[in-house]
């Protein structure tokens, strides 16, 4: 499938109330942030700024349909030694605006290096979360001159997306639905923490499923055998053993075959919404495998749990 067009709000009404929810949702984010809108040749993409003043920057960027606000859990462990910049993704709902269609997978290297170029990154940490995760892995393959390391947190483009992650997120709508004393139960069967989530922080996502119409964006293709040898940068990929999205004991082998050097592990009994399920984990294998990478020393061997 290819797109046609480009992610749009019903009316400017419908945007304004989302942006009041997104607004709402980002005071979730601890300490003090700066916003900066960057013009790219897609359109113009909203980051947020945060963390340390000095220290290697890391760049995250969140799953389909979500927002920057998702990342509130990791501001601040990461942010405590590193600058830290959130991308509201240029075609998800959020403080971005995209005016051109990004087609394929040099569009959206294209469009994330015109990102990290207007903020004045040269070298950077990436993370990526579901379809964040995608684009990390995507640029590392594409344009990976800007890059010192990338996470992939159950990221898309290992295998093929399955019916089941559809059908997951579909019972995760239905569900939140339901009432909140019965959500807890549903979260633990879906393996869906976002069931569970601040109501702040999945208003805005509710809202844009009913508002928002998405760019058609195909679901994240997987990635060749061939595009994962070419990666060149030190990768650290966490896998959820519950992943909708993923098959995890699948793909380790895969993963651990064809990156180069790449720390791989899977987080047992943890579903496809890793960093808002398992934060502490999460903050403590990218904090450990950033400074590993920093210090170029095996980074294979920051695989290992911590104590």
């Amino acid at each position: 499938m290819t797109r046609t067009a480009v992610g749009h709000f019903v009316n400017e009404q419908a945007r304004e109330r989302f942006l009041q929810a997104y607004d709402d949702a980002m005071g979730l984010w601890p300490g003090a942030r700066d916003e900066h809108d960057i013009e790219t040749r897609f359109g113009t993409v909203h980051v947020h700024r945060s963390g340390a003043e000095r220290g290697e920057p890391i760049v995250l960027l969140h799953g389909h349909g979500a927002n920057s606000s998702n990342w509130y859990p990791q501001i601040e462990a990461l942010g405590e030694q590193h600058p830290l910049y959130a991308v509201d993704t240029i075609d998800d709902p959020g403080r971005s605006v995209q005016r051109v269609v990004v087609k394929d997978s040099q569009d959206n290297a294209a469009w994330l290096n015109d990102v990290l170029a207007g903020l004045g990154l040269d070298r950077v940490h990436l993370v990526g979360l579901s379809y964040g995760g995608w684009l990390t892995l995507n640029q590392a393959v594409y344009r990976p001159e800007r890059l010192a390391s990338i996470t992939l947190l159950d990221p898309g483009g290992l295998e093929k997306v399955p019916a089941r992650f559809l059908l997951g997120t579909i019972a995760g709508l239905f569900a939140m639905l339901a009432p909140r004393r019965m959500r807890p139960w549903f979260a633990r069967v879906l393996a869906n923490h976002a069931l569970i989530a601040p109501a702040r922080l999945m208003a805005p996502i509710m809202l844009s499923t009913r508002t928002f119409r998405p760019s058609h964006r195909p679901s994240a293709r997987p990635f060749t055998d061939d595009e994962l040898r070419s990666v060149n940068v030190p990768a650290l990929v966490l896998l959820a053993e519950r992943s909708v999205l993923l098959r995890a004991g699948k793909v380790l082998p895969r993963v651990r075959e064809l990156i180069p050097g790449v720390c791989a592990e899977i987080v047992p009994g943890i579903g496809h919404g890793l960093p808002l399920e398992a934060p502490d984990l999460v903050n403590s294998r990218v904090l450990r495998f950033i400074s590993c990478s920093a210090q170029s020393e095996a980074y294979s061997r920051c695989s290992s749990h911590d104590g």
